[in-house]
């Protein structure tokens, strides 16, 4: 049985890489740079996981072994059965995390592909709110904000690839004030979060921003 140990940011970073180390095959004759780039991405798949057992290290360097794009798209299906699901959630535990929303109206769970899912999020038409669930240290995090349509490409916080975006606004209540005094956080993001989701290679700034709406 294949025990799960890859999240979907590390599958995206991974199947960056063999975008990578396949463009160089294509298009460097020089043996002595491919090796050097087979090396790198080798390396580079491996330090994006904390911790490795022996045989998953090994499943994963494999990437270098690679020539073609056959080679590389069957070495990614080989890796879907390692992934690691988005946290196990249900549409309670989601309405807990807003308790304001009396009438909030959760995705259907069941229609979701959790494997490719780093944060869970949709819009609410009526009120053009976007919602994040996030989960952290073994919790759900939950946060709302106003989706601003920008009509314009530019760089995504959470994935950092050009996208289509909308400025993203969450209202915070201010650090050691009255409950009433609020402050606002905006930042750019994908307009499409399941986009986003197929390209988001690292958590740190989806992180970092989550975190900073709760100060």
């Amino acid at each position: 049985m294949n025990t799960p140990f890859i999240r979907n940011h590390q599958y995206n970073f991974i199947k960056k890489q063999t975008d990578i180390l396949l463009k160089t095959l294509r298009t460097v004759a020089d043996r002595r740079v491919l090796e050097t780039v087979r090396y790198r991405s080798s390396l580079n798949v491996v330090e994006a996981f904390s911790t490795l057992s022996d045989s998953q290290e090994q499943l994963l360097q494999q990437i270098s072994a690679f020539e073609t794009a056959y080679d590389f798209q069957k070495y990614l299906s080989g890796l879907e059965p390692y992934l690691e699901p988005y946290p196990q959630i249900t549409p309670k535990q989601i309405q807990k995390l807003f308790p304001k929303n009396k009438k909030l109206k959760v995705p259907d769970l069941s229609a979701i592909d959790f494997r490719y899912m780093t944060y869970l999020s949709w819009i609410d038409i009526a009120t053009n709110k976007l919602f994040i669930v996030y989960p952290f240290e073994g919790q759900f995090i939950g946060i709302e904000g106003r989706m601003t349509p920008m009509n314009k490409k530019g760089y995504c916080l959470f994935c950092n690839r050009q996208q289509q975006l909308a400025f993203f606004t969450v209202k915070t209540r201010l650090a050691k004030s009255s409950p009433d005094d609020y402050s606002s956080i905006g930042q750019y993001i994908c307009i499409e979060s399941q986009e986003c989701n197929h390209r988001i290679t690292n958590t740190a700034a989806l992180e970092r921003f989550i975190l900073s709406t709760r100060a």
